[in-house]
C-alpha cells in the first residue's frame, strides 16, 4: 500500500514521513543491513517485531522518561492502513534530536572489548585489570557516541566531549536516565532468560526543552541480547540478531561496499526465528 505522505528520511531500516507540523509517521521496514550496507534480502516481519518490542519497552519506561509515541492511531493518518502497516508503524511527536547516541554497556564485548585490550579502558573509562571477554562489569558504564553523517560510522566520544556538545546538565541527565532504563530492562530480560549486554538509546527535546526517549529502544537491532542458558565467559556469546548473517558475510570476498551480496535462505530463516524468540521472551506473547 502506498503511503500518501511526504517521505522526509529513509534510514537503513526506518522510513520517516511528515504528518503535520507536530507529528511524524515512522515505519520500520524488513530491510536487512550489515556493515552499514543494506542487503538485497529482507527478514520477514522484522519491522513489525522491532516496532512492537520497542512499544513494549516505551510503555514500561514511562515512569522513568517520556517517549515520542502519541495516542494517534496509524489509521487516522493512513485511512485503510493494512494490519501489517499498523504493526510496523507509529505516529510520533516531532522532536529536536540530540547529536549523540547514549550507549550503556553492562558487559565487556565488541568494540569495548577491543578498546579494553588496547588501553585497559573504554571511552576513557578505566576498568579493572584482568577482565575476560563478555564479563559482566561491576556496574554499567555510559559510553556515548557522536551521530555521524549518513554513510559514516558513529564515533565513540568521552563524557567531556559530550558535555562540550550538549552541556554539563543535559549530559549528566542523559547518563543517569540511560543507566536507569538499562538496569530496569536488564532485570526484566534476565527474568526471561535474556542477558542485555549493551544497548544504545536516542533522545530528543520537546517544545518545553524536556528530554524524550525516541527512535527504537531495546530491540535486537539496537542492543546485544544473549541467551542466558548458552552464555559463557571468555567467548563472544551467540546473540539474538543478524550475527549469523554478519559471520557469513565475513567468509565472502566482499569489500563491505554497496551493493551487498545475497544471503542464503536458511540464514534468513534462522535470523527471523531469533527475532521471534526475542519478542516472545521479552513480551511474554507469541507474535
Amino acid at each position: 500500500m502506498e503511503i500518501q505522505l511526504t517521505k522526509i528520511h529513509q534510514g537503513k531500516v526506518r522510513d520517516v514521513y511528515e504528518v503535520d507540523d507536530l507529528h511524524l509517521l515512522m515505519v520500520a521496514s524488513d530491510r536487512l543491513s550489515a556493515f552499514d550496507v543494506v542487503l538485497p534480502d529482507v527478514i520477514p516481519n522484522k519491522g513489525a517485531l522491532l516496532t512492537q518490542i520497542s512499544n513494549f519497552w516505551f510503555d514500561m519506561m514511562r515512569p522513568i522518561i517520556k517517549n515520542h509515541l502519541t495516542e494517534i492511531p496509524v489509521t487516522q493518518v493512513i485511512p485503510g492502513a493494512s494490519v501489517d502497516l499498523q504493526k510496523r508503524a507509529v505516529v510520533v511527536k516531532k522532536l529536536k534530536a540530540l547529536p549523540c547516541e547514549a550507549i550503556v554497556r553492562g558487559f565487556i564485548i565488541g568494540s569495548g572489548w577491543k578498546d579494553y585490550q588496547n588501553s585497559g579502558a573504554v571511552c576513557g573509562i578505566k576498568l579493572p585489570k584482568g577482565l575476560q571477554q563478555a564479563e559482566q562489569l561491576q556496574e554499567p558504564i555510559f559510553t556515548p557516541s557522536s551521530k555521524a553523517a549518513v554513510g559514516d560510522h558513529d564515533e565513540n566520544i568521552t563524557f567531556a566531549q559530550l558535555v562540550d556538545k550538549i552541556g554539563q546538565q543535559r549530559a549528566e541527565q542523559l547518563k543517569q536516565v540511560s543507566i536507569t532504563i538499562y538496569e530496569k530492562a536488564r532485570q526484566h530480560a534476565a527474568e526471561n532468560g535474556i542477558i542485555i549486554a549493551d544497548t544504545k538509546f536516542e533522545f530528543g527535546l520537546d517544545e518545553n526543552d524536556e528530554l524524550v526517549l525516541m527512535d527504537e529502544v531495546l530491540t535486537p537491532d539496537s542492543s546485544r541480547f544473549w541467551n542466558a542458558e548458552s552464555y559463557q565467559l571468555g567467548t563472544s556469546p551467540e546473540s539474538y540478531d543478524k550475527q549469523f548473517i554478519r559471520d557469513y558475510l565475513e567468509t565472502l570476498d566482499w569489500n563491505k561496499q554497496p551493493p551487498g551480496p545475497s544471503v542464503p535462505a536458511e540464514l534468513i530463516e534462522k535470523t527471523a526465528e531469533k527475532y521471534h524468540e526475542a519478542y516472545r521472551r521479552i513480551t511474554g506473547h507469541a507474535f
